[in-house]
């Protein structure tokens, strides 16, 4: 099975090539030995939604550039409630739920900035971003300096495998 990135631009301004951003994901996923039937989202939204976002989940105002949403619930069991004793009408025992990574919210208009800031093309950094958000569905953080150097080091390799570095896209 494959993993499924779903992706949806929500915003106008500016021009986001989803099928790109979805192949990046995926390539990204896989290179981290993510397999099964596994599902993430990325959406790219305009500021006024980020922000809310933003403010809502991590209490700091404004807008940023992305925000990575991990689904930590267990799946829900399997078979009928309240008893799960068994498969409902229509169910296959034997079909497992895909896993539900999460969501990596980007805000491209953000990322223009940032790719000035940088001085990046915005292509370097929404790939940047997509790759950044993915790592925090993964688990991964950057609150001390280690966990940092380490992040920053994988998204490089990641970037250089496929990104511009020689895979795909």
């Amino acid at each position: 099975m494959a993993v499924d990135v779903f992706v949806a631009n929500e915003q106008e301004e500016c021009s986001v090539d989803l099928d790109r951003w979805a192949a990046l994901a995926r390539a990204v996923l896989e290179d981290r030995h993510v397999h099964g039937e596994v599902e993430v989202s990325l959406l790219f939204v305009d500021e006024p939604s980020i922000a809310a976002l933003n403010e809502q989940f991590l209490g700091r105002e404004g807008p940023t550039d992305v925000l990575s949403f991990p689904i930590e619930d267990e799946p829900l069991p399997g078979g009928r409630s309240p008893d799960s004793g068994g498969s409902g009408p229509g169910a296959d025992a034997e079909d497992e739920p895909p896993t539900l990574l999460g969501d990596v919210v980007i805000c491209p208009a953000a990322a223009a900035r940032g790719a000035v800031e940088h001085e990046v093309a915005l292509d370097d950094e929404l790939a940047l971003l997509v790759v950044h958000g993915l790592l925090h569905l993964l688990g991964m953080d950057h609150e001390t300096d280690r966990e940092a150097e380490a992040m920053e080091r994988l998204e490089r390799e990641l970037l250089a495998r496929h990104h511009r570095g020689g895979g795909s896209p």
